[in-house]
This record gives structure tokens, sequence and C-alpha cells, in this order.
């Protein structure tokens, strides 16, 4: 029925398809639970009697238990239309769930646009989703919205509604949980993305709004549910300095740089960031070497902090001249990193109001006089600033820079530090010129 009805669906605007494959592998069975699914698989009535009886006596098995492919007792006495079979099974308590749903998809007629596995997605049914998916079925997959192919165009053209809400369908089945944590190798970065473009789908079709939106959300607390699982900090490391293009467990000695929570900041995943694991993992990485940072008195904390910030000067030579030693290693900590840029972003304000105080006591009549001590003292600072930038942007990437409004703005007070600069240093070159060409006349 999966086959005919595709070929009645061809002229779907969905052109390209979405293949899908089960990447987990699931719990073994016992040689009980396998012998009582065999006894239903042939219609051995007496068979499947037996070990229901005996299930109900020893608990040897699970009358609920799933084959390889996904399937209850119930759901493959529905496949082989063994009636006798399924009201023995029903007489003894084994688990409906969605068997009727079950019984709709093997043989049931469905509109052009639902096809059986997104059915089985829109109600999130694990059960029926993984049966599907282990037969090889696909999903369309949505063009863009903005997309003029033909198919898109005459689809739009015959009845645009029916369009809308067959890319809606479309994205309702590609946001189902299960069938995301089945076909996924990655689903908390599939589940970013998803989540990302249903929130800008949302934007374009007003009319579909409040749907797409809650699609997004519903990605987002899936990802925010999958961080819910970790057991452990060190799970909870791996999951969030996993990598897409590493396919082996990392180390969390090896490697701290937490990819995955980049990528949540990136696609705005608030849920996930302020997921209580992951912000207890945050604290624990911000004060490390500093073991009960926060149990401390607050005196405590204020002497540490101005020591530390009064230090900066020494402990920035020293990160620059020697940084893999010990004190280089502490210094990089993010707490210490923390006080240290403060410290030195407070000593340029202050470098800054000195300097703004010689400027006005400066004789206005007398231009371009040569720079200051306090002046040369901020040009590093200036240095520095410009450098950080360029880092970010050659880390990240330009486009990903200037989507950010911070970098802009960076951007622009840097320009304006280098344009003061540069104005200083062509009037003192003009006034340097104007006295030399003075003194030649007399």
């Amino acid at each position: 029925m999966a086959q005919l009805y595709y070929k009645k669906a061809s002229y779907s605007p969905y052109r390209d398809r979405i293949p899908l494959q089960i990447v987990r592998a699931e719990a073994e069975l016992s040689a009980e639970e396998r012998a009582y699914l065999t006894a239903v698989e042939k219609g051995d009535y007496a068979g499947v009697k037996l070990a229901l009886q005996e299930a109900e006596i020893y608990y040897n098995i699970n009358v609920n238990c799933l084959d390889p492919l996904g399937r209850s007792a119930l759901l493959i006495a529905i496949e082989n239309e063994n009636l006798e079979v399924m009201e023995l099974l029903l007489n003894h308590g084994v688990h409906v769930g969605d068997a009727t749903l079950g019984v709709m998809l093997l043989p049931g007629q469905f509109t052009p646009d639902i096809t059986p596995i997104m059915l089985a997605a829109h109600t999130n049914n694990y059960e029926i989703i993984k049966l599907l998916v282990q037969r090889k079925v696909t999903i369309p997959r949505p063009h863009q919205i903005r997309c003029d192919c033909v198919a898109c165009v005459s689809s739009s053209e015959v009845d645009s509604l029916r369009h809308s809400r067959s890319r809606l369908n479309v994205y309702k089945t590609l946001a189902s949980p299960s069938l995301i944590a089945l076909s996924s190798e990655d689903p908390i970065l599939t589940a970013f993305r998803l989540g990302w473009e249903l929130k800008e789908l949302s934007k374009v079709e007003n009319e579909f709004r409040q749907e797409y939106e809650e699609l997004s959300q519903q990605c987002k607390l899936f990802a925010k549910d999958l961080l819910d699982q970790a057991r452990s900090s060190r799970e909870l490391e791996t999951i969030l300095n996993h990598r897409d293009y590493l396919s082996e467990e990392l180390d969390p000695k090896d490697c701290r740089d937490l990819a995955k929570l980049k990528l949540a900041i990136k696609y705005h995943q608030k849920e996930f960031v302020s997921q209580p694991n992951c912000q207890q993992l945050l604290a624990t990485l911000w004060y490390d070497g500093f073991p009960g940072w926060r149990r401390r008195h607050w005196a405590v904390k204020l002497v540490t902090c101005f020591t530390i910030g009064l230090l900066f000067p020494i402990f920035s030579l020293v990160y620059l001249l020697a940084p893999k030693s010990a004190l280089g290693l502490f210094i990089k900590k993010p707490f210490i990193k923390f006080i240290c840029h403060t410290a030195s972003y407070l000593t340029f304000l202050f470098l800054l109001l000195l300097a703004s105080q010689h400027i006005v006591r400066t004789d206005l009549h007398v231009q371009g006089p040569p720079p200051t001590v306090v002046e040369w003292m901020i040009l590093p600072w200036v240095l520095g600033f410009i450098w950080a930038e360029i880092k970010e942007m050659w880390d990240g990437g330009f486009t990903e820079y200037v989507h950010d409004w911070w970098n802009l703005m960076d951007f622009a007070m840097n320009s304006l530090y280098l344009a003061t600069i540069s104005l200083k240093l062509v009037a003192y070159f003009k006034v340097s010129v104007f006295f030399q060409d003075e003194l030649m006349l007399l």
C-alpha cells in the first residue's frame, strides 16, 4: 500500500526525499520472549496461551516486549490478521497502546499530503515510527518558503492553502521527538537546527505563525529534555563538548571548548542553556581552581578579587612569556581571566579619563602637541582591542561576526579610537613641519 501511495502522491511539491534509518540498537530479548513473539507470528494459539499463563505466574517474560522491528505481540497479530490471537492477548491485559493506529496505518487510505509515517509522527507514536522507518519509508523534503520551482508554483496556484498546509504537515513530522531520536545521528543538533528553521518560518508564514512557533518550542524542549538524561558530570561534559565531525567519544580532559553549548547559544536555545545540569557544569568550570568559592564570606571574596585585580599586569606578562607554565595555566582559568579583564578595562577607562583631563588643560591655540605618556599607555589597549576583534572574526567567520550587534558596536568604538590616534598624529606632524618651515625662514 505504501508503494501505491507514493506513486499516487508523486505530484507533491516536495521533490526530494529524506531517507530515514535507525541509528540506535535496542535491548536484547530473552529466549522465552523470542519464543513468545514467534508463537504470535506463527499464529500458535496454544503456545501463546501457555506463554501468557506462565507470565502471570512466574513473571518470566514481558508480555509487552517488542521484536527487533519495534512491534508488540498485538501489532504482530494485527499484521497477520489473526483475530483469535488478538482476542487472547487482549483478554490477558496486553498493553494496547496505539494498536488502533497500527490498524489504520497498515490497510488505511490517506489524503495525498499525509503518509503513514507522517501520521505516526504527528501523534509521536514511537513504535509505529520505528516500524515504518525499518521498512525504509521516506519523508518529503520541504522546499524553501520562497522556492519558485515549477512544482511549488503550480501547487500554490492550484490551491495555496493546501500548499501551505502540506509544508506545515512535513515540518510537524520532522519535529516529532520520537522521529528525531530514532533517525538522527545527533538528535540535539537536529533539534537546534530544526527549531531555528521553524522560528524563521514563523516570521514568514504569518497565517501559521502560532503552529510554527509551537513546533519550534517543541524542538527546544526536546533538546533540553535530552540534556536532563545526563547522569554524571562526565556524561554532561561529553555531550556539551561533542563535535559533529568526530564520531568517537570525546575525553573531557582533551576537549573542553563546550562546542555544543556554543551551538545552543548560536541557535538561541535558551531552554537548553538555562537547564540546571548545564548551569551547574558552567558554574563548576567558571570557579575552577576555587573550590567552595560560593560558600566563602563576602569579605574574603572581595579581598581575593581585589588582590588578583591589582596583580593583573604581572599576570599578563607571565601569560605572554610563559603561557604553558603553572602560573600561566592558572591565569587561563575563566574566573581569573574575568577578574584580570575587568581590572584591565577599568585601568583603560582611568587612562582615558586622565587623557581627557590633559586635553582640557592644554592651550587650545597650540595645535598638535606631542603624545603624552598617558596616550602612549593607551595605545597598547587599543591595539589589543583590535586584535581581539580580528581573532573573533577569524574564529567565527565574517558572516557570524556581523550578525552580532555587539561586534558592530565594538568595531565602531575601535574605529573611533583609531581615528583619534590618526588625527593626533596628523596634527603633530603638520605642526612639526610648520615649525621647521618657520625656522628655515628665520
